[in-house]
């Protein structure tokens, strides 16, 4: 079985750290482990991923199946936002312009210039959906002036807005624009104050510890009436391959780790303007 993680690096996950991880529970993994003992053996994060995203491909492997039929999930070509990094607006228009092919934008901001470098990206870009990503970088009172302005924009979700452990003011704030959390719901612990101030929760697998828990914290959601969306850390397709499986039952993908990368491993997962098809398996699953 194979897996591959980033790791959480603001819940302090390195290389060092997972393997080391892994390596504390070598023998418990060399005498044969279920997914659901895994949850028990090792927190929430980057190791337990890896290993989870491994016993899910080798579960299908041995019984000659297939991670779809495991999960009773049916794959779909699933679209995936396009990710315009943060930086001087000249730069970040120019990245959405070349990015044409890419019908589904995500754009990092900070507080600076927020509602100009929308105008001039959406300028650019009349055709394109677009969703936000604050980082954790505003305030309340940042969110309330510019949500009004993003929603004209025809912005359909900022991510993240205030900082985790800092959003208490979005519960009864009727937000024109939906809200997603990102680092304010890592795991179905974070579920009960995610409901109070988000409308959907992006579900990351190195957050969660990997697909066996997402699928859980999804369907959690799902019966508390949150939208979700699956995004990633970053990786290679075989990072991306579990997080498809969330993917084909969220209202937003954001899986787009192999297209901001120098080589993806082979094989991949492909990726046509903006359309992921899903995993084979001789990647994963």
């Amino acid at each position: 079985g194979r897996g591959e993680a980033l790791g959480v690096y603001y819940r302090g996950d390195t290389v060092t750290s997972m393997v080391g991880a892994i390596e504390e529970v070598s023998s418990e993994l060399a005498r044969g482990i279920s997914r659901d003992a895994l949850q028990e053996l090792l927190p929430a994060g980057g190791a337990r991923n890896a290993i989870d995203a491994a016993l899910w491909d080798l579960e299908a492997k041995a019984a000659g199946t297939t991670v779809w039929t495991l999960a009773g999930i049916t794959p779909r070509v699933l679209q995936t936002v396009y990710t315009i990094g943060l930086d001087e607006s000249d730069a970040m228009v120019s990245q959405a312009a070349d990015a044409s092919d890419y019908s589904l934008l995500k754009v990092k901001l900070d507080d600076h210039d927020v509602v100009e470098k929308i105008e001039a990206i959406r300028r650019a870009r009349p055709d394109a959906r677009i969703v936000l990503d604050a980082n954790q970088g505003w305030t309340f009172a940042h969110l309330r002036h510019y949500a009004p302005e993003l929603h004209r924009l025809r912005i359909e979700m900022i991510e993240q807005p205030l900082p985790a452990g800092g959003d208490a003011e979005l519960e009864g704030y009727d937000s024109p624009v939906p809200l997603a959390a990102d680092e304010s719901c890592l795991t179905l612990a974070d579920l009960d104050l995610a409901e109070a101030r988000y409308d959907l929760i992006n579900i990351k697998l190195d957050k969660a510890g990997g697909l066996t828990h997402a699928l859980a914290l999804a369907k959690a959601a799902r019966s508390r009436g949150l939208g979700l969306m699956v995004g990633c850390m970053a990786g290679s397709s075989l990072a991306m391959a579990p997080a498809f499986v969330i993917g084909c039952i969220s209202d937003l993908v954001d899986i787009d780790g192999p297209l901001l990368q120098k080589h993806d491993r082979l094989p991949g997962m492909t990726y046509t303007h903006g359309l992921v098809s899903p995993p084979g398996p001789a990647l994963w699953g």
